[in-house]
């Protein structure tokens, strides 16, 4: 029993049908991990102990009639806490949602159910999801497994946080900002941020929350890509309420790594990155040169990077701020006219999101599909596309003023929100995306790196993580 909480849900699910181990044992175990270790993490935020523990009872009693319910049967994880789980509350860590109590389980945690997994309860999230750190007043703050005082990330922060103390077998993230692949790569997990509209999101959200997101994506966080991948095989097309159409996403048919063709992008004037991030994305592209791999240190997509962050921050921002009352854009409202046109800066680009009218969101939109094209062309010649996902390893809890914070780079300061760099190119595209950890930094926190791909080629990046990961290791 003494590694079986840092296996693969794979592993455990095979270890459960080969009766090596119970359903009901492999739960217990979690949750004696959880009692004893995450007081000091604070990652599994809302428990559902004696309802997991039935529901693994229930696993076992149908095993031992010789039924398998599914790839998962048996095998117990958590979940965002933005996901509904029926009859547990959905707040986005906003107190006054305290009392919002799913009346049904979200899409994706249905299907993952129905492939028999049950659930230990939920992982904790910032306020309204919107930050690089996960804490709220409901539930506090969740510190990184590796260094409690550093941020675990956010906003799946609980969820990787979880995964990489041990206390979950597979977990559930959504993603607008990098808020799967930030958190992955804190915490030295994989994460999966799936092209989008190819994972349902339905019963990811708050009241008065009925229509898909625009930008957003759900997906998964695993211990391994081979997680990534079975998650995505149970979760991927179409909802129980979009029946009429299906998916074919294409399948690997490379067989080795040197068959794929790498460009890599260690670090940009846009948003640099610590020289050991970009040096360990250069030291990928070695690796994968020694393994006959062609590989481009100067491939890029021929985009204009400032337009792209600008349709990017504007499809954000919109989205983000589309809840908002007059009264609380009237401050924006104050200050918007005295910005320069050409001011760049984070604080200024959500300003303006937040205030755009459905006319600018329209053609921020026109620009969206003009970047995509862009992309595609760029993917017609390179498999994959390695690139930091933020520009630091985990950095210390910083709860001030939110547009007032900023981040060390070495010896640089910037602003807070330029995080949102690495991340938006990749989202404002829909291109997929696997993080895939590389090892420590030198201060001992994880360096997580992006594998990116062509719109639909999930499986290829995830499977390029796969076989990256039997030669630098992976979780």
């Amino acid at each position: 029993m003494t590694d079986l909480h840092f296996r693969s849900a794979a592993a455990l699910a095979e270890a459960i049908r080969r009766k090596d181990v119970s359903s009901l044992e492999l739960t217990d175990h979690f949750i004696f991990r959880i009692e004893r270790m995450d007081g000091a993490i604070n990652a599994v935020v809302v428990r559902d102990f004696e309802g997991a523990r039935a529901a693994a009872r229930a696993a076992d009693a149908t095993l031992a009639q010789g039924r398998v319910i599914g790839p998962l049967h048996g095998v117990p994880m958590t979940t965002k806490e933005s996901f509904d789980l029926t009859g547990m509350a959905t707040t986005w860590g906003v107190p006054a949602m305290r009392n919002n109590i799913a009346a049904q389980d979200a899409e994706y945690v249905r299907k993952l159910k129905q492939a028999g997994a049950h659930f230990l309860g939920k992982t904790n999230v910032p306020f309204n999801l919107a930050d690089f750190q996960s804490f709220n007043d409901i539930y506090g703050t969740t510190n990184n497994p590796w260094n409690h005082t550093r941020t675990c990330g956010g906003s799946s922060g609980g969820s990787a946080a979880a995964l990489a103390a041990g206390f979950t077998a597979l977990e559930i993230g959504s993603d607008i900002g990098g808020s799967i692949r930030n958190p992955a790569h804190f915490c030295g997990v994989y994460g999966h941020k799936p092209t989008w509209n190819v994972v349902s999101g339905q019963g990811q959200g708050l009241p008065g929350m009925n229509a898909p997101s625009s930008i957003a994506v759900v997906g998964p966080l695993a211990r391994s890509a081979e997680d990534l991948a079975l998650s995505m095989d149970l979760v991927a097309g179409a909802d129980h309420n979009s029946a009429g159409w299906k998916l074919d996403l294409p399948r690997p048919s490379k067989q080795s790594l040197k068959e794929y063709r790498v460009a890599i992008w260690p670090t940009d004037a846009h948003m640099p990155v610590t020289v050991e991030i970009a040096e360990r994305v250069r030291g990928i592209g070695d690796t994968l040169r020694r393994l006959g791999v062609r590989v481009s240190d100067t491939a890029r997509p021929e985009i204009d990077l400032d337009h792209s962050n600008r349709v990017y921050h504007s499809l954000l921002w919109g989205e983000m701020s589309a809840g908002m009352s007059a009264a609380e854009k009237a401050p924006f409202r104050a200050i918007v006219p005295s910005l320069a046109s050409d001011d760049m800066s984070p604080p200024a680009l959500f300003m303006r999101g937040a205030l755009q009218e459905h006319a600018d969101w329209q053609r921020a939109n026109n620009e969206r599909f003009l970047l995509r094209a862009i992309w595609r062309r760029f993917f017609a010649d390179w498999d994959i596309l390695i690139c930091p996902i933020v520009p630091t390893t985990a950095f210390a809890h910083d709860h001030g003023d939110y547009l007032g914070r900023r981040i060390q780079v070495d010896n640089a300061s910037f602003d807070y929100m330029q995080q949102l760099f690495w991340a938006g190119q990749i989202t404002v595209a829909h291109l997929p995306s696997t993080v895939f950890p590389t090892g420590p930094a030198k201060d001992g926190l994880p360096i997580g790196l992006q594998a990116v791909g062509a719109e639909f080629n999930d499986y290829i990046t995830i499977d390029f993580a796969r076989l990256l990961a039997r030669e630098i290791g992976g979780f």
